[in-house]
């Protein structure tokens, strides 16, 4: 077996279907099927199991494609450590969406001034597909919000932040001196989707004060969230990160008084793979942001 045929194999893996791996490989669909039959000659047993619309992996064809992985992440690690300069290079960022736009965008311009030579790519998702990128060699490293439920992974702690209870200006609770977790038990709350672990942490809170919030809206955006809050929707608790960088004057951010809910973020990177110098100095610029020092 070559390259070829292993990187055209974990695309069909990858997309469970040959019509859409031709696509992105732009290859015909003939040739696609022939390279993967001539693998399967060569190994003597199916690595696809072949349905009505879609393939999937063989038992031999799991084991395949983990080995494969290792190959090319072998291939990629070999490639950057003798091209390791510590001043140029493509670093591939991860983060999740409610922390991405409001903290990263800082470091970038800081790092960049440091390291003009570099490239840095942001690939903004939920954490659950952050921790397979980092796992599968996808990107190099993520921030995240603590805890991060991987063994495998490398994992710092950088900053702790509050989360601040967000309400419509002309709330009853806005102007109130001080706010306590039982007055919003009965309000009806504006929270993200449940795929984002800032709904966890919010709802974990609650909890554990003994209350359950009641989501009327959800959606996949926190600018969404606040902006339903400013409607009158319900109200939420906002990230102080995200508060820092809201300017309308159709939200008012209160602390709540007694234990604050807090997140903890993190950055996490594989300890598998090779890091380069770049990387390493990428994570310092993360240890030293402002946010960081807080």
């Amino acid at each position: 077996m070559d390259l070829d045929q292993l990187r055209y194999f974990l695309k069909v893996a990858e997309r469970q279907s040959f019509t859409r791996a031709a696509e992105d490989l732009a290859l015909s669909q003939p040739a696609l099927s022939r390279s993967i039959q001539k693998l399967e000659e060569e190994l003597g047993r199916p690595v696809f199991e072949r349905k009505t619309r879609s393939v999937a992996l063989t038992d031999a064809g799991t084991l395949l494609a983990s080995r494969a992985r290792q190959v090319f992440a072998i291939l990629a690690d070999t490639k950057a450590e003798i091209t390791d300069d510590g001043q140029s290079g493509r670093l591939r960022v991860g983060a999740i969406p409610t922390i991405a736009p409001y903290f990263l965008p800082q470091v970038l311009r800081e790092f960049a001034t440091a390291f003009p030579k570099a490239t840095v790519q942001v690939h903004e998702n939920t954490t659950d597909a952050l921790l397979k990128a980092l796992t599968q060699g996808e990107i190099d490293l993520a921030v995240l919000a603590a805890p991060v439920p991987e063994k495998y992974l490398e994992i710092e702690e950088l900053f702790t932040e509050e989360l601040l209870v967000v309400f419509p200006p002309e709330h009853p609770l806005a102007t109130k001196p001080s706010i306590r977790i039982g007055d919003l038990e009965p309000l009806p709350f504006v929270l993200l989707d449940e795929a984002h672990c800032l709904c966890d942490t919010i709802v974990s809170f609650c909890r554990q004060r003994s209350f359950q919030p009641v989501a009327v809206e959800r959606t996949s955006q926190l600018a969404m969230v606040q902006e339903l809050v400013a409607l009158d929707h319900g109200i939420s608790m906002i990230p102080a990160m995200a508060k820092h960088r809201d300017q309308s004057d159709r939200r008012v951010y209160r602390s709540l008084s007694g234990r604050k809910p807090t997140r903890t973020i993190a950055v996490a990177w594989n300890p598998y793979r090779f890091e380069s110098r770049l990387q390493r100095s990428f994570r310092e610029c993360l240890q030293e942001s402002p946010h960081a020092a807080t």
